[in-house]
């Protein structure tokens, strides 16, 4: 008997086979469950189809619990009531959502933050933010009582990480977005949280500059470690399974602990170290 026997959901925003979302996903199925996904659509002159191919990859693995993979805009409210209309088609009804979406212009994360360009602000804020609500919106009629949504966050939108940037300041909208959404969504019994990971070997990690930040992490987290993608996988399943009945409008941090942390912990021991050395 698994977890998500019964259960059917959406999953929204696997970019391919190191997406937090799909950790999330492949929990889920092997917990039982069956899953509709939607992807970054291609470009109209891509004939490789190079987005949904990342994406079949990923559930090839899994043909009878994975129902659809279609593209979606979340910029485009009719593209989002499609999908929604063809989960309804499939389903019925929804037990789960997983919103894993978020983007920012390169060039606007490469800069300071006093720098961010006005329309890369706006297609920001639009897409990690706002597309929450946008879909939570369309999902209303079809998710269950007692359902559960759930979205990636970052500790960025908490606290200044230099180099995060924007989407910092799109984290923080998101997370204050859980919090109403609970609100909205709490008569029903649906939860709506929230999960920040640590740094991992993403998409879109790599554009965050995360192979600093995991050092960073194993030295000054109370674990001494990173976390893995099986980690953040089966919290995320927690999140969206009735085990986490009664938690809504929360941030879960699987981080190690590295937010619980006020000073460098353990890495001033190190730097210490070095300059004992070095005099």
């Amino acid at each position: 008997m698994g977890l998500f026997d019964g259960k059917k959901g959406l999953v929204l925003g696997v970019a391919n086979d190191r997406s937090i979302a799909w950790a999330i996903a492949k929990t889920i199925m092997d917990e039982g469950g069956e899953i509709g996904f939607t992807h970054l659509p291609d470009r109209p002159d891509d004939e490789k189809q190079k987005n949904r191919r990342r994406v079949t990859k990923c559930t090839d693995q899994y043909p009878e619990q994975t129902k659809f993979v279609v593209p979606m805009n979340v910029q485009d409210d009719e593209d989002i009531a499609a999908v929604m209309e063809k989960a309804k088609q499939e389903f019925g009804e929804i037990d789960f959502l997983l919103h894993s979406i978020a983007f920012a212009d390169r060039d606007d994360l490469s800069r300071d933050t006093v720098e961010t360009s006005r329309e890369g602000f706006k297609m920001a804020m639009e897409i990690s933010a706002y597309s929450l609500i946008a879909v939570a919106n369309a999902a209303k009629d079809i998710i269950k009582e007692n359902g559960s949504i759930a979205t990636m966050t970052y500790f960025g939108g908490e606290k200044c990480v230099p180099g995060y940037n924007v989407m910092g300041i799109c984290k923080a909208a998101l997370e204050a977005a859980v919090r109403y959404l609970a609100y909205d969504f709490g008569p029903r019994g649906i939860k709506v949280n929230a999960l920040s990971a640590g740094p991992l070997k993403t998409l879109a990690g790599s554009a965050a500059g995360v192979g600093e930040m995991l050092t960073m992490y194993q030295d000054i987290a109370p674990l001494c470690r990173n976390i893995t993608h099986d980690e953040v996988g089966r919290s995320g399943a927690f999140l969206l399974s009735d085990f986490s009945n009664g938690i809504t409008g929360e941030v879960l941090h699987i981080d190690g602990g590295y937010n619980a942390m006020g000073s460098p912990g353990r890495l001033l021991d190190k730097v210490r170290q070095l300059q004992a050395e070095n005099q």
